[in-house]
């Protein structure tokens, strides 16, 4: 992709903008532009809304600001240019889902965490691998060799759903309802539609969270809702909120990671029967893959409070800071050759789940999930093949995710 350098030119302030970068081609591949801006150092966008933003590209930038104390989170304290603090009025319910530690700070965040690391590793990881397999088996057994799928839309999808739900303690019969309100609400939808979406979602984590409180069983609600620092226990809108959260977190970045794993494999015949004749190399292949094509592409929402000096330049108090893994991940000066996949390499330093405060607790089951949905499926299908051209795919329209909208393969 040839980036249109007319377009790219810095208005009075120094900022080019956002919609000339963050286009259809970029979302496409976006490793290009990424490329020019690690060149350039952070760079100043500047969005229709006339809001800036700065984009940090290089690693040791990236990994900087992401434990970075002057950059917050907690979208209350965020400066409003209307006045006062907070991104304005928040949707109805939305206070409900939005009160959890990726959109905190500390002291906030500390406690957060601290209650949330207790629910969560209650029942190990390598606990929960047995079934995990298991569901990938059962989604398996349902294909034969020859036939088309998409590895999206009928085994990532599925599968994520129902780990999910499982750990979370969601009844399987409730999966896909559950996912549409979460797709609804987190998509392009009409207003009305979101509304609906999120009041049936409220309504159900409500009636599901007090039926845990008093049936409590081996899940993470249960957890949630047990979890004890002390006398402190995290609150009902709490706990709604780490639902909410771990659905997003968990779920959907899960789908995005084997749909592009499997592009990357699939693209890199080599590299496929290489991990195929040595499934030992399972485990390295996967912090490979994370690194070469990350499932989260830019990272969460951050603002400066206060100016702060990052990559030779100085972030003004009130500007918005956004990291870019997929960017950071192929940088040169961290990782040789970055471009190319080397199952064997050692990835070790990739931050695909982040780094700092905010590193992801999830790290642990995504790297299990990951690794028995790829090896599973490369074993039972060891001639799979992509089931359109490379240029035919088609990408979901997001800053935040690197997700293919579908991914056809003949099995």
């Amino acid at each position: 992709m040839a980036l249109d350098m007319e377009q790219l030119k810095p208005d009075e302030s120094g900022a080019r903008s956002a919609e000339s970068l963050i286009n259809q081609d970029f979302v496409r591949d976006p490793h290009p532009t990424y490329a020019w801006m690690r060149e350039e150092g952070p760079v100043k966008l500047r969005q229709q809304s006339g809001s800036v933003l700065w984009m940090l590209t290089r690693y040791e930038d990236a990994r900087a600001a992401l434990a970075e104390p002057k950059l917050h989170k907690d979208p209350r304290g965020f400066p409003n240019p209307a006045g006062g603090t907070g991104m304005g009025p928040e949707e109805p319910g939305m206070e409900l889902l939005s009160r959890h530690m990726l959109n905190s700070d500390p002291p906030d965040h500390t406690r957060l965490r601290k209650l949330t690391t207790k629910a969560f590793t209650a029942r190990p990881t390598e606990m929960f691998r047995p079934r995990i397999e298991e569901l990938a088996a059962g989604l398996l057994d349902g294909f034969e060799a020859g036939a088309k799928i998409d590895i999206v839309d009928d085994y990532a999808m599925p599968l994520s759903t129902r780990v999910i739900c499982e750990l979370i303690g969601i009844p399987a019969a409730d999966g896909e309802i559950f996912r549409d309100w979460y797709t609804t609400m987190t998509g392009i939808h009409a207003p009305e539609q979101v509304a609906e979406a999120r009041q049936s979602l409220i309504s159900y984590l409500g009636a599901l969270i007090a039926d845990k409180r008093s049936h409590p069983a081996d899940d993470l609600i249960s957890n949630l809702l047990q979890a004890r620092d002390a006398d402190d226990l995290l609150s009902e809108t709490e706990v709604m909120s780490m639902v909410f959260l771990l659905l997003g977190a968990g779920h959907e970045t899960a789908i995005s990671f084997m749909g592009t794993a499997m592009l990357s494999l699939l693209s890199e015949p080599d590299q496929l029967a290489a991990l195929q004749n040595d499934l030992s190399l399972l485990p390295g292949a996967v912090e490979e893959l994370l690194r070469f094509e990350s499932p989260i592409n830019v990272a969460t929402f951050r603002y400066a409070v206060e100016p702060v000096e990052i990559g030779g330049v100085t972030i003004p108090a009130g500007d918005s800071v956004f990291v870019s893994i997929g960017a950071l991940n192929r940088d040169p000066s961290r990782f040789a050759e970055p471009d190319r996949l080397e199952i064997t390499r050692p990835a070790t330093g990739h931050l695909a789940f982040g780094h700092g405060l905010h590193h992801c607790l999830g790290a642990p089951l995504a790297r299990v999930e990951g690794a028995v949905a790829i090896g599973q499926l490369i074993t039972r299908f060891p001639k799979l093949s992509l089931a359109v051209g490379r240029d035919e795919l088609r990408w979901r329209f997001s800053l935040m995710l690197r997700c293919l909208e579908s991914l056809p393969v003949v099995l």
